[in-house]
């Protein structure tokens, strides 16, 4: 059987009524392949336990029309669907019980299998958390990793950025299919990660915005990855979802801690007490992942480090120029720099990650090199 009818086989069976992933992967491991299973008999069928309508879809396969969508979206440029019997699926996720029988995929596929860091966290978080997921997203992409998060508003949104501004891809894992860019204010965002990065979705062209597909979405966010950082989150946050089965999926947990008077440290407070790593600069997460990956950083130090060229880019080049090795502060970065004391706090905060400079206490900060 040729490619094109055999994606075919997969698109209708994914269609088939009670056909999720739990029972579609058993099924697989019976028959080896959507052709087997639909040549199946209903008696073998039965004996699986599958409901009635389930065997009934099987024997009598949905029509053609049904899946003309998903292969037209195909048809372009740039698109590809992932079986779970595809040589570029996740090893990852064909780790999971339940693994989508079916990816959609636009962007590049190498991307899914390189080394992956979830960061995930509140739609409505503080101005501190959204410079705190910008700066972490920026040194995980530094060394190597891959930030993947689930194009949502508020901390997913800036990892993503976070990324994409230091020139390396990231991977957004959306909860509809992926011709429904949600939300519709990151269609910008969601273009530039097509260009650099991938998107990926295991629902079917035309599926809409629905609250109970993000559950789904947000066990391949930690599914694809080796750990998940969890940002700013409330107690009843969705990314508590996402770190809770990341637990289930024997992947490593992250939670950055913040201020016991703020309502979105509460949850990142909840796992921390549940025994998730606490975070405090990028070493903490390199520390807890060495013993699975550990890419080499993309920007070492070496001797035009040290005499003071740097690989930073040149705005951050330009506040490290601007610090002394005594205490210095905000208002003196904003008179030597001619930038904004918003814009400087991302900066500094980055600067801090990648240990070359200190805050002291009153707000100032001193340079470490």
């Amino acid at each position: 059987m040729n490619a094109e009818n055999d994606i075919q086989e997969w698109l209708l069976l994914s269609r088939i009524p009670g056909m999720g992933p739990r029972t579609c992967s058993a099924l697989l491991q019976d028959f080896g392949t959507p052709q087997g299973i639909f040549a199946a008999s209903p008696q073998q069928l039965a004996s699986r336990g599958l409901r009635d309508k389930t065997v009934a879809g099987i024997c009598n396969p949905p029509p053609q029309d049904l899946i003309a969508a998903d292969l037209k979206w195909l048809g372009r440029e740039g698109n590809q669907i992932l079986t779970l019997h595809h040589p570029a699926y996740p090893a990852l996720l064909k780790e999971l019980p339940d693994p989508p029988p079916l990816l959609y995929v636009t962007g590049d596929i190498r991307l899914l299998s390189q080394p992956q860091i979830a960061m995930v966290g509140s739609r409505n978080p503080t101005p501190s958390g959204l410079d705190t997921a910008l700066a972490f997203a920026a040194s995980l992409s530094q060394y190597g990793y891959i930030v993947t998060s689930g194009l949502a508003l508020g901390i997913d949104g800036a990892s993503h950025r976070g990324a994409l501004d230091r020139g390396a891809p990231t991977v957004a894992v959306m909860g509809t299919g992926l011709d429904h860019i949600y939300p519709a204010s990151h269609r910008e965002l969601a273009a530039r990660i097509a260009g650099n990065g991938v998107l990926i979705s295991e629902f079917p062209i035309g599926t809409p915005p629905s609250r109970k597909n993000f559950p789904r979405r947000n066990r391949l966010i930690s599914g694809l990855s080796l750990g998940t950082l969890v940002v700013e989150a409330a107690v009843n946050s969705g990314s508590l979802i996402t770190a809770r089965m990341a637990l289930e999926q024997g992947r490593e947990i992250f939670a950055i801690p913040g201020s016991i008077h703020s309502p979105q440290s509460r949850g990142c407070h909840a796992l921390i007490r549940e025994g998730a790593k606490l975070v405090e600069g990028i070493d903490d997460i390199l520390e807890e992942l060495g013993a699975f990956s550990r890419p080499v950083p993309m920007f070492q130090d070496n001797d035009e480090t040290a005499s003071g060229n740097t690989e930073y880019d040149p705005l951050q080049q330009k506040v490290l120029d601007h610090i002394d090795y005594t205490p210095t502060t905000i208002d003196m970065l904003v008179t030597r720099t001619g930038l904004t004391a918003d814009r400087l706090s991302s900066i500094l905060l980055w600067l801090e990650l990648q240990n070359r400079i200190v805050s002291l206490s009153g707000g100032t900060f001193t340079r470490l090199k």
